[in-house]
C-alpha cells in the first residue's frame, strides 16, 4: 500500500532537511590537496543567516552564480528526468564554472523554491539530488533560501578557492597554444534532440546508447579533477567548460584572449550516440557535437613547451583530454579545417540564451560551410 503524501510546513521542511542531509558540516575542511584550505566554520547546520569561512591564505575566493531550468526540462517534461536528477544537475552547473577557473568548491548557496502540490517526497527527492551531487564533487550545501513559488525553481551560486595567481580565465590564449578539451561533447544536446521527437518520429536507438544519452543529464560531471590540475600544475593559459556547446565555447575563448583557433576535423572525438542520433535527425555527427549542449567538458589552451607535461600531469591521475586544434593571430579568425586542408567557418549552431532552448537549436539543422578567412 503507497503510503499518503505529506505537506509539511517550511520550518518543518527545514528541520528535516538539516537532520537528513546538512548536518555535522561545522568544522569541516575543504578544498586541501592541491593548495589552500578552508574551514567551515558555520555551516548550514548552525542555522545562521550565512556560512562562515576561515581561509588559508594566499587565497583567491572565486564565486559562480546560475539558474538552470529544473522541471521545464524537457527531458524532465517527459518523465525521463526525476527529482532528484535535477537536484543534482542544478550542482554540477554551478560546481562546473567553479572547476572551469582551476578552483576546488568549498561550498554550493541554493534556491529551492516549490509549488504548493509539491509533497514532502518530492522536495526531499530534489534534496537528496543537490546533496549527493555535493558529495561528489568534495564540497557541501551550506544553506541559501527554500520558499514557496509558482512552479519548482531551481538556482544556486557555488564558491571556490585557488591559490592567489592561479585563477583560470578565459583571456590568456596566445597564439601558437593548442587547444584542447577534455571529452566528446554534444551529448547532452543530442539527448533534448532525440528524446522528445522519438515516438512521433518513429526513432528507436539500442538500450545502451539511449543510456548514455540520458547519463549526462541524470549525473552530469563537473571537471573539479581536471580544473585542479591545470590551474595548480600552471598548465592552462585559458579555460571554459563547454556549457554552451563546443562550438560558443571556441568562439567566446578566441574573442576573449583576441586569437584566432583553426579547429581540425580529424581531431574532434565522436561519441557514438551523438553520431546514431545526427543520421536520425538528418545532420552530420561533427555539426550536432559541436552545438549547443551542456556537457560541462573544460576546453583550455596550453602552450606547446608544456603540451607533453601537461599531458603527462593528466596521465598520473587517470585523465585523457584531447588536442583539436591551435591557437592563430586574431587576423586568421576561427577556422575548421577539413580533412582535405580546406577551411571553412566553424559548423554547429551556438546556444542563444534569449532565442531558444537546445532542442529548438540542434534539432533537424544542417550547417553548411562557408569559407572562413584564409
Amino acid at each position: 500500500m503507497t503510503a499518503a503524501a505529506t505537506y509539511s510546513d517550511e520550518p518543518t521542511r527545514v528541520a528535516k532537511l538539516v537532520g537528513a542531509f546538512l548536518t555535522g558540516q561545522s568544522g569541516s575542511v575543504l578544498g586541501g590537496g592541491h593548495g589552500p584550505h578552508a574551514t567551515l566554520t558555520a555551516g548550514a547546520d548552525a542555522r545562521d543567516d550565512c556560512a562562515i569561512y576561515d581561509l588559508d591564505g594566499p587565497v583567491t575566493l572565486v564565486v559562480g552564480s546560475d539558474y538552470v531550468r529544473g522541471p521545464k526540462f524537457a527531458l524532465y517534461e517527459h518523465g525521463l528526468l526525476t527529482n532528484f536528477d535535477i537536484g543534482y544537475y542544478l550542482v554540477a552547473a554551478n560546481v562546473s564554472d567553479i572547476a572551469a577557473m582551476g578552483a576546488s568548491p568549498v561550498g554550493v548557496l541554493t534556491v529551492v523554491r516549490y509549488p504548493n502540490d509539491l509533497d514532502d517526497g518530492a522536495f526531499l527527492d530534489i534534496m537528496a539530488g543537490i546533496h549527493q551531487a555535493c558529495a561528489d564533487f568534495g564540497t557541501l550545501n551550506v544553506g541559501g533560501d527554500i520558499g514557496n513559488a509558482e512552479r519548482i525553481v531551481l538556482s544556486a551560486s557555488a564558491i571556490g578557492i585557488c591559490r592567489t595567481g592561479t585563477a583560470l580565465t578565459r583571456r590568456g590564449a596566445r597564439s601558437g597554444d593548442y587547444l584542447c578539451v577534455t571529452g566528446p561533447c554534444g551529448v547532452l544536446g543530442a539527448a533534448v534532440a532525440y528524446f522528445p521527437k522519438r515516438r512521433v518520429n518513429g526513432w528507436t536507438l539500442p538500450d545502451n546508447l539511449e543510456q548514455d544519452l540520458l547519463a549526462g543529464w541524470r549525473r552530469a560531471h563537473a571537471r573539479v579533477a581536471e580544473g585542479r590540475l591545470l590551474s595548480t600544475g600552471g598548465y592552462a593559459t585559458a579555460c571554459q567548460d563547454t556549457s554552451d556547446g563546443l562550438r560558443a565555447t571556441i568562439e567566446q575563448l578566441a574573442a576573449a584572449s583576441g586569437v584566432g583557433f583553426d579547429v581540425t576535423e580529424d581531431d574532434i572525438a565522436i561519441h557514438p550516440a551523438v553520431s546514431a542520433v545526427a543520421k536520425l535527425i538528418g545532420s552530420d555527427d561533427i555539426t550536432l557535437a559541436m552545438s549547443a549542449s551542456s556537457d560541462f567538458q573544460l576546453a583550455f589552451t596550453v602552450p606547446a613547451d608544456r603540451l607533453d607535461s601537461c599531458r603527462d600531469a593528466f596521465a598520473r591521475d587517470g585523465l585523457t583530454f584531447d588536442v583539436i586544434g591551435r591557437a592563430t593571430p586574431p587576423e586568421a579568425g576561427v577556422a575548421f579545417v577539413g580533412r582535405d586542408g580546406t577551411r571553412h567557418a566553424l559548423p554547429g549552431v551556438a546556444w542563444k540564451h534569449q532565442a531558444t532552448d537546445v532542442s529548438g537549436l540542434v534539432a533537424g539543422v544542417t550547417v553548411t560551410p562557408t569559407t572562413a578567412a584564409p
